[in-house]
């Protein structure tokens, strides 16, 4: 009993007198708001590296062989008289693949959003462990440093597409990328995949473990379901892509053959033999799917929790989203063939992959129907936020009818490893998940600065990325169809392809305008974290439990008692009710029924 006690007046004296510095409150700090922002910071940064690094292929795209100054000001020796090398291009391609997949969509919009809400909306004071929360974003920092390291090593960096298929990423002497960039690859995911699990882990057992009285999992907010589950398929999948990176250094370092088998380098026969690169796809791969819905279902949960706040409604089909969560998750996890129809698979095999790709669909068109539900009828308060919640909404359905061809082995063979693929996945996954970013990033900023955003700043920001996001990705499905291959840097020598040409342009222009407006964000952000309008309590007059917590910042969140929890989060509009919203610490009134999600 003592004991006890004892520990209890020590972590009261830890909130209440523990002194911070500079470096203990904003570097090294176990604060789990802190630690999101981190998060933020970094992967905003990274993604400006990853879209200027896009800007600059698609200008080799639509005007090749032309001197461009500012290839020769950025790629230095890599574009002799400003025309850019050709493989730098299958580098600046791999790097902005990586970059936005793993760096800026998966740790920053995850290590953000995951970080910030759920000890916050299940009534917690922190992570369950804030030492592992403080390493996993460090060891995200580090493995970002390596990967922007590995852009100055003299012989360029990892140039194998994102993808990394032997044999280009399993022989150092295969291309100047395949070298040292390619080992500074391997090294930076490796780091980030022990980052990702710490993380990850640490949100599940937050999750089940620290929910406030009352909080049970059926009145837990999508928001934290969709978080959960993402850290679940992140510990199933991402342990085999470490695998992979081991045995693909082993490869390369080691002489042994796990991915090789009968290589012949300008007439030499090299010694490896027995291995297969078609292992390498399905081990990559099996993260590779999963990823996806890792990159997208934090996104889907953040705006499943904006739509019914700004719709003033409760979230239609509440237990029928969270069954889509959960078929999402199982499904994702059996789907990973469909990236290899073309990799000599069995047609059997092929039409087992269909058949699980497809049947996918079924969760995804369950999400999309609840949110045009939801917003059916509803009292829309427009703010940026609701746009790009609506936006994500709209790339979600259209990127994911392209994806009904793509996983049919009979329709995919004629489009793969075209701009037909690329339009695709860029739509669904790319796009829909940096709508979510951005949308979590216009509501909850008073959570994390205490402070609004500019509004009218944001619907500018919204208005010209949505119609310069569709300019890009629309036209390329028919570029696609046209047979365009990707990751080729130039076209011009196939007469095939001339008529292409204008349409890359086109794009193209579309790319720079987005690109030069997320400027406009990112003013708005930095301007705005000291500059901008002082935030209340509750901005958006939303249910959840953080906007109960105090605007400014302390750790363990709430003074005193942890609130508990007495109705589901989306007692929107609720009859009997003065207000159009009821917080969930809010108790029930004498003869007030629950609502049946």
């Amino acid at each position: 009993m003592s004991a006890t006690a004892d520990t209890h007046a020590h972590d009261d004296h830890d909130v209440h007198h523990h002194k911070e510095t500079f470096v203990t409150k904003y570097i090294f700090s176990q604060d789990h708001k802190m630690i999101a922002k981190q998060y933020l910071i970094t992967g905003t940064i990274m993604g400006v590296i990853g879209v200027l690094m896009s800007i600059m292929f698609r200008m080799q795209i639509a005007w090749p062989e032309q001197p461009n100054v500012l290839f020769e000001a950025l790629l230095g020796k890599w574009a002799p008289e400003g025309v850019m090398d050709a493989d730098i291009y299958l580098a600046l391609v791999t790097i902005h693949g990586t970059i936005m997949v793993f760096f800026v969509l998966t740790a920053g919009l995850s290590g953000t959003f995951s970080n910030l809400l759920i000890p916050l909306q299940i009534g917690a004071r922190d992570m369950a462990s804030g030492f592992l929360n403080m390493i996993s974003y460090w060891l995200f920092f580090v493995s970002s440093v390596v990967m922007i390291i590995s852009l100055f090593v003299e012989a360029g960096p990892a140039a194998a597409g994102w993808t990394i298929y032997p044999p280009l990423s399993a022989l150092p002497m295969a291309q100047g990328g395949s070298g040292m960039g390619m080992t500074l690859w391997l090294v930076s995911m490796a780091i980030f995949i022990a980052s990702s699990l710490l993380g990850s882990l640490n949100y599940i057992v937050t999750v089940i473990n620290l929910r406030t009285k009352g909080m049970s999992m059926t009145r837990l907010p999508l928001t934290i379901w969709a978080f959960f589950v993402t850290a679940v398929i992140g510990v199933i999948s991402f342990p085999v892509l470490l695998s992979a990176a081991l045995l693909l250094i082993m490869d390369r370092s080691f002489g042994t053959s796990f991915f090789l088998s009968d290589i012949f380098i300008q007439g030499e026969v090299l010694h490896y033999q027995g291995g297969s690169p078609v292992l390498f796809e399905h081990l990559f791969w099996f993260l590779g799917h999963p990823e996806v819905y890792i990159v997208l279902l934090p996104a889907l949960g953040i705006t499943s929790e904006i739509i019914a706040t700004n719709s003033r409604k409760p979230i239609f089909g509440y237990r029928a989203m969270v069954a889509s969560i959960l078929a999402i998750a199982f499904l994702s996890t059996i789907v990973w063939g469909h990236h290899m129809f073309i990799s000599g698979m069995n047609p059997f095999l092929g039409s087992v992959f269909t058949f699980t790709t497809l049947l996918i669909a079924i969760p995804s068109a369950v999400k999309a129907f609840n949110y045009i539900t939801t917003l059916w009828k509803g009292n829309l308060q427009m703010n940026p936020a609701m746009l790009f919640s609506i936006g994500l909404v709209s790339t979600f359905i259209t990127g994911g009818l392209t994806g009904i061809i793509l996983g049919d082995s009979a329709l995919d063979i004629n489009v793969h490893d075209t701009y037909f693929v690329v339009a695709h996945f860029h739509l669904v996954m790319g796009i829909s998940a940096l709508y979510g970013m951005f949308a979590g990033i216009y509501h909850w900023f008073p959570r994390m600065f205490g402070r609004m955003l500019n509004k009218n700043l944001g619907y500018l920001h919204f208005w010209v990325t949505a119609i310069c996001a569709y300019g890009v990705f629309f036209p390329m499905h028919f570029i696609g169809m046209a047979g365009l291959p990707r990751r080729y840097y130039t076209n011009s020598n196939f007469p095939l392809f001339d008529d292409t040409a204008n349409a890359n342009v086109v794009i193209t222009m579309f790319a720079i305008v987005g690109g030069i407006f997320q400027l406009v964000f990112l003013y708005n952000f930095f301007v705005s974290i000291f500059y901008g309008k002082k935030a209340e309590q509750n901005p958006w007059k939303s249910n959840t439990l953080e906007w109960t917590a105090p605007v400014k910042h302390m750790h363990g969140n709430w003074p005193g008692e942890i609130p508990h929890v007495y109705r589901w989060s989306y007692d929107y509009s609720k009859p009997g009710h003065d207000e159009d919203f009821v917080p969930q610490n809010v108790p029930m009134k004498d003869g007030e029924e629950e609502l049946h999600h």
